[in-house]
């Protein structure tokens, strides 16, 4: 203790007694050019059908955009080899820092950072774990902030982590933000378009990742847009328009694989972007296959992706719209088992299909 009063003691000099005198500011950061166009990153390089968690992808993008600019940063809240947010830190240990479990302070250095445009940070987290951060993300789009923020481990379909980490409302929350924009990618393709097109969108932006590792969908080229849904399957004889994101496509893809079988032929559509909404290119289809959606989410039903949807399509006086979601608080269990059990499998799909009145 001593040491330490004669080391403050120190710092007292000069003929006026008790003047701190503050030390010359370091500039310890490189120089860059805040001037730059958009951030482009290398095409993915996957095969399709590999299973590949969009966490994992995530965190390969993220790599690579630390690649083609010094100005994206990553905060991780001590999740890292969880989130894949460790890739950047592999790669470039300059542009990373580690917040610990303090997601408060993980939003609020992330706000300071991205002053003045000098960085774009990426935070990432479980989602569930943003929530505790919530006044925080509100108060970042108060001051127009260009903030990332990346949350993994989402809905049921987390399994044995159990629901204290299982997101079913960080939809809702970052929806209701202004200015957001909200990405729900269901490959690794589309996992790596979302953070491309994050880093180049000004604001809040949201991207919704998953534990599973679910099949590679898209090609590698294929292009992503904010606010353009993708058609995966259709048919001129379709009845029914299947949306689902993540996990719920590919239950959406099994459910309409099953029909076919019985002679009820689905569209399926994959959002890509719940905030801004596809909703011209859903109320299309639906118009064509006879007004029928259902909607599917590993999400509670409040300010998910069915609320979307049928804000979107409310206009439509021909167009009915089913939900199905998670319905009341899960518990721990084999992600497949609670994925049917908490009714978003694809056989609660086909009856919800065949129910269809």
């Amino acid at each position: 203790m001593l040491k330490k009063i004669a080391a403050i003691k120190a710092r007292f000099h000069g003929s006026q007694k008790g003047k701190l005198v503050a030390q010359k500011p370091i500039n310890d950061a490189p120089a860059i050019d805040l001037h730059v166009g958009s951030i482009k990153i290398a095409t993915p390089a996957y095969k399709k059908g590999d299973k590949v968690a969009t966490r994992a992808a995530y965190g390969t993008a993220l790599a690579k955009l630390g690649d083609a600019s010094p100005r994206v940063i990553g905060l991780d809240g001590d999740t890292k080899n969880s989130t894949f947010s460790d890739k950047l830190l592999n790669k470039h240990p300059e542009q990373f820092i580690e917040c610990f479990i303090a997601e408060q302070n993980l939003v609020g250095a992330a706000v300071g950072a991205q002053c003045r445009d000098r960085t774009i940070p990426f935070t990432s987290t479980f989602a569930a774990f943003f929530t505790r951060a919530a006044d925080q993300i509100r108060m970042a789009a108060v001051s127009f902030a260009n903030l990332k923020c990346v949350g993994s481990h989402v809905g049921v379909s987390i399994g044995e982590d159990g629901p204290s980490q299982m997101a079913l409302e960080d939809l809702a929350i970052f929806r209701t933000i202004p200015g957001s924009t909200v990405f729900y990618p269901t490959d690794a393709v589309s996992a790596e378009r979302a953070t491309e097109l994050a880093a180049n969108t000004k604001g809040i932006v949201f991207i919704r990742t998953g534990r599973p590792a679910l099949p590679v969908l898209y090609d590698n080229e294929e292009p992503f847009h904010i606010g353009q849904a993708k058609v995966v399957k259709q048919s001129a004889e379709d009845k029914v328009v299947l949306v689902g994101s993540g996990v719920t496509l590919y239950e959406s893809l099994k459910a309409a694989e099953q029909l076919e079988k019985e002679g009820i032929h689905a569209t399926v559509i994959d959002p890509f972007t719940i905030k801004p909404l596809d909703g011209k290119t859903i109320a299309e289809h639906a118009l064509r296959v006879g007004g029928r959606v259902i909607t599917t989410e590993d999400h509670y039903a409040a300010g998910g992706i069915g609320e979307a949807v049928s804000s979107a399509l409310a206009e439509y006086p021909n167009i009915r719209v089913r939900s199905l979601n998670v319905k009341e608080v899960p518990r721990s269990g084999p992600p497949d088992a609670l994925v049917d059990l908490y009714g978003i499998s694809a056989r609660h799909i086909v009856a919800a299909v065949k129910n269809f009145q």
